[in-house]
């Protein structure tokens, strides 16, 4: 089978030169890339112009330019419309696959039929398919919306937003995230006691994090925080500087990350909304115990006893942070399980193969 990605960021984990990073849905398209391209199959992944090499070929995963679609603004959109239909239509591929929330899902719907593919859809965040994101931005959310009713087939990552799907009358299949492969054994030790490593956007509540430092100054604390909302970010680097007990890093490519997360006790998200973080997954594998403030998709933090969730409570939030430093035990005892979850429910070859089957559904 033939298979297009369609990804601003995606490209950058397949280059083992990139420096620059992005989020996990751009992970999560790069490793079911690799993973098709590996079985055989003929794999593209269009991105975003940022002045790469506009056509080559990286673990087995043909990498085109689509033109600057990834800045989000009107005047490159509809630059890089007839480029990226012009992919399409030459790499003739039988699925057209995006991966969270774009306007581009609406535009590719609008040209299915010239480009002959089916075009399938797997939801990033709960806010995509709850809502949430239409009520926030509704002219995008609306066109959005409609290219999800369209797709000839949607995935969830979770069973919530399964049931988001269902409820709106839409059939779905299921996508469990895939696991970034180690270039090293584990070795580190554990010399950082609270480790945050997401995007810098609203939605992630970053200056919890560095509220939690403030609280705990004997604490080392990392946060990795590519600078996303560029405004908010310089507030959280000026922020963190006043702060001794802070280690802000701009980014950590992906062949890096997974050092940071062998080294980190306590791994903490404050984020608002998410689908599957893949930062949980990182976290358990580098035997890290989970904090969260509200995130616990399909509660399998509490039901595998992995981490602790304190929903939405910011004054339990940061009880449990300063229990789990004090408590080695218990922290312990996380630790120890969280390597559970990733083995029964993110195993790399039989997620890939659920997905294939679904695509036959």
């Amino acid at each position: 089978m033939k298979f297009l990605f369609l990804s601003s960021y995606a490209h950058l984990v397949l280059d083992p030169d990139a420096k620059q990073t992005s989020g996990g849905a751009e992970l999560q398209v790069a490793l079911l890339a690799a993973e098709l391209a590996a079985r055989g199959h003929a794999v593209t992944i269009v991105g975003g112009d940022h002045g790469q090499p506009a056509d080559r070929v990286l673990q087995g995963v043909r990498l085109r330019t689509g033109g600057k679609f990834h800045t989000g603004g009107l005047p490159d959109t509809l630059r890089a419309l007839p480029v990226v239909l012009r992919i399409v239509a030459e790499e003739k591929p039988d699925y057209t696959l995006i991966l969270g929330w774009t306007t581009w899902l609406f535009f590719l719907h609008v040209c299915k039929r010239l480009l002959r593919t089916k075009l399938v859809f797997i939801c990033g965040l709960d806010t995509e398919v709850n809502g949430v994101f239409r009520a926030q931005n509704p002219v995008r959310g609306a066109l959005f919306e409609y290219g999800v009713k369209h797709a000839d087939l949607r995935f969830a990552m979770t069973d919530y937003q399964r049931e988001q799907f269902h409820r709106a009358g839409q059939d779905c299949g299921l996508y469990r995230n895939l696991i970034l492969p180690r270039v090293a054994p584990r070795k580190a030790a554990k010399d950082i006691a609270f480790l945050w490593v997401a995007r810098c956007q609203p939605i992630k509540r970053p200056h919890i994090f560095l509220d939690l430092a403030e609280r705990m100054p004997d604490a080392r604390c990392v946060m990795i925080c590519p600078d996303e909302d560029r405004a908010l970010w310089d507030s959280l680097e000026s922020r963190a500087r006043t702060l001794p007990n802070v280690e802000f890093l701009r980014r950590v490519p992906y062949h890096e990350i997974q050092g940071w997360y062998d080294r980190a006790e306590i791994f903490v998200n404050t984020s608002e909304a998410e689908g599957f973080p893949n930062s949980f997954i990182q976290a358990a594998l580098g035997g890290a115990a989970i904090l969260t403030l509200t995130v616990d998709p399909d509660t399998v933090l509490t039901r595998y006893g992995a981490g602790l969730c304190a929903g939405g409570d910011s004054e339990k939030f940061f009880g449990d942070a300063a229990r789990l430093v004090g408590d080695r035990a218990a922290r312990g005892a996380l630790q120890s399980q969280a390597s559970q979850f990733v083995s029964e429910l993110h195993d790399t070859g039989k997620n890939v193969d659920a997905f294939l089957a679904g695509l036959k559904r």
